[in-house]
């Protein structure tokens, strides 16, 4: 399953076709566009066999195609298909009415990159974002081909731009450093002049706006058809619906005041958590690490509301999936990337009128899975704090003697999901059980459980893994002597830090995983060169503490075994960083493999590399474990 399954993103409906990129491991990673022209027909794909969408803003990307219909932007004409294609870096436009059409280039290569655009079909454009010159830019680019036309340029990142329905007003998301979008992001607007630049430019909610405080940060503005404009907002603790009346003048409204996050973490471009299919709003709302959908009933507090309270009422739809992505909805029907412990990550199709649903797996005809559900664990973290996980157990029941299998998730700003994974499910039909860790700092809790890791990289992370697994052995589920921990990225960082700063574990893998704090802060590149200025303290001020926390200057204190997995083309943990840990520990006589990957970069895309690494991981542990 992990070699073959595709990952579906960015699901899109337009006039009952439905769009969606499809991202297929056998095939290296690559990721296509696909199109369901009909309910019920068979999907065709629409880019050339050797095409890649991808795009390298930000080195993460996201945001790769815009769909919209045609000149008018009021639903007649030919649907607009604008993508980015990763090998020329450039945008192109497809054809999607004129089968077996030549595909259009818009924009010349050139040092540049492009991501996160919608379709202004009034004016004939593409619209969104230019990483160059190290800053980025709002940009519009002719559907017919031109030169960029530069609409706004940000002080340093920007994106998430949406047109009022009568096209006279663009609303956009800006972030400065060392600020990371989740800790500070600010909402801005301007009215599109008749030769479709933007007028002065308004600061209307976020960190800085006027009655809001500097530490809170916005996510994904949406244009209600009646010119209302709807932005999550975690000025109050939560990523909370709130609301801007068309007329602009009035404060913002807090539209469901819930302990609950409308929002994620924004590490790549597309992400879309609300929207309204042109009569009633809908939203994804992760209440205690699981996602639920619902609609937002405006104008209708419900039984005991009042003018003071609540504006609108959340009603859950009935829905058996709790991990949910990539929302988009049009006349009456939703779709969705959602996935629960039984079912791996598909296609979502619901009527919002009937809601009934219909789930589309990314590799249809794959054979249904018995898999071990996630179950929430809450334990005493840093601090004495309440930390949450979710535990998968061995398949046939947990039990004293069983392996167990620590997680730390990317980001570090990131969390543990609910829906089916198969490499997780790959070690609990061998008698594993599996403790996904949303450590301190972890998103879906809050604004304050995520602030705990604020200046303590390396320490809550670390002892939430711990106490995670302690409190396992503790209950009889687990063996002491045969806890591994595993993680890639920010999560591999916390993996060795574990294996330098505490006690319990046996084993360790790390996928390109930080080893050095202090060279990370120094060659980091845009997106994260001040991440660590709030995780771990202004660099180079803080340096002691970079080096008191940096793996690699503490090798010798690793005294157990290691495997590494590294792609020689990343671009944000440089290959050398694992290089060296790796010669350290050898030194050391500690046993420890290093797998390299010539095509891989941060990220591995490649089923065949998944699958080795899944495959050597565990030929690894259990030789070491004695299992």
């Amino acid at each position: 399953m992990v070699g073959r399954t595709p990952r579906i993103k960015e699901p899109q409906l337009h006039r009952d076709r439905l769009f969606w990129l499809e991202q297929r491991p056998a095939e290296q990673g690559r990721t296509t566009l696909m199109l369901r022209p009909s309910p019920g027909a068979e999907a065709i794909e629409l880019t050339p066999g050797e095409w890649n969408l991808r795009s390298r803003v930000h080195e993460y990307g996201g945001g790769v195609v815009a769909v919209d219909r045609g000149p008018d932007g009021a639903g007649t004409g030919e649907l607009v298909v604008v993508v980015v294609n990763d090998r020329d870096r450039c945008l192109w436009r497809l054809e999607t009415d004129q089968p077996g059409g030549e595909p259009r280039r818009l924009t010349e290569p050139g040092e540049r990159a492009f991501a996160d655009g919608l379709i202004d079909g009034r004016r004939r454009r593409w619209i969104g974002v230019m990483e160059a010159g190290g800053l980025d830019q709002l940009v519009a680019v002719p559907l017919e081909g031109g030169e960029p036309q530069l609409l706004r340029q940000a002080l340093d990142f920007c994106g998430y731009a949406a047109l009022s329905p009568d096209g006279a007003q663009l609303a956009w998301v800006e972030w400065q450093q060392p600020h990371m979008p989740w800790d500070r992001s600010q909402l801005w607007l301007a009215d599109v002049e008749p030769g479709g630049g933007l007028g002065p430019a308004r600061l209307i909610a976020g960190s800085g706006a006027p009655g809001q405080p500097e530490a809170c940060s916005v996510f994904q503005p949406l244009w209600l058809p009646n010119g209302d404009l709807v932005v999550a907002n975690d000025r109050h603790g939560w990523w909370n619906l709130e609301r801007l009346e068309a007329a602009g003048s009035g404060p913002w409204q807090r539209l469901l005041p819930m302990e609950a996050e409308f929002a994620m973490p924004q590490w790549v471009y597309g992400m879309r958590t609300t929207v309204c299919d042109g009569q009633q709003l809908v939203a994804a709302a992760c209440v205690q690490g699981r996602w639920q959908l619902g609609r937002v009933l405006l104008n209708d507090p419900g039984p005991g509301g009042s003018k003071d309270g609540p504006l609108a009422r959340w009603e859950p739809i009935p829905c058996p999936f709790d991990d949910l992505e990539a929302l988009w909805a049009e006349n009456g029907q939703l779709v969705a990337v959602a996935a629960n412990g039984s079912t791996e990550a598909g296609l979502l199709s619901l009527d919002l009128n009937s809601n009934r649903w219909r789930h589309q797996p990314a590799a249809p005809g794959q054979a249904a899975v018995s898999g071990s559900p996630a179950e929430a664990l809450w334990f005493e973290g840093y601090g004495g704090r309440p930390t949450h996980a979710w535990y998968h157990p061995p398949k046939g029941g947990d039990h004293a003697d069983a392996p167990l299998l620590v997680k730390g998730h990317s980001g570090p700003t990131g969390m543990a999901h609910t829906g089916l994974n198969p490499a997780i499910q790959y070690w609990t039909s061998r008698g594993w059980g599996v403790v996904d860790v949303n450590y301190g700092g972890s998103t879906g809790f809050g604004r304050a459980y995520r602030e705990r890791l604020d200046g303590l990289w390396g320490v809550v992370d670390v002892a939430d893994c711990a106490a995670a697994a302690h409190a396992l052995v503790a209950a009889g589920r687990a063996s002491s002597e045969r806890v591994a921990i595993e993680g890639g990225s920010a999560g591999g960082f916390t993996v060795l830090a574990a294996l330098c700063f505490s006690d319990g574990f046996r084993v360790g893998a790390c996928r390109y995983a930080v080893a050095d704090l202090a060279g990370l802060a120094s060659s980091s590149h845009r997106f994260e060169a001040r991440y660590l200025d709030g995780l771990v303290g202004p660099w180079p001020a803080e340096r002691s503490t970079y080096e008191a926390r940096s793996p690699l200057r503490h090798a010798n204190r690793i005294r157990c075994p290691v495997i590494f997995f590294q792609g020689l083309q990343d671009q944000v943990v440089p290959p050398e960083q694992t290089e060296r840990i790796v010669a350290a520990l050898a030194a050391n006589r500690i046993p420890v493999e290093l797998h390299r990957f010539a095509a891989e970069g941060h990220g591995f895309r490649s089923g065949a590399v998944q699958i080795e690494v899944l495959e050597s991981t565990e030929a690894f542990f259990r030789k070491h474990l004695a299992l």
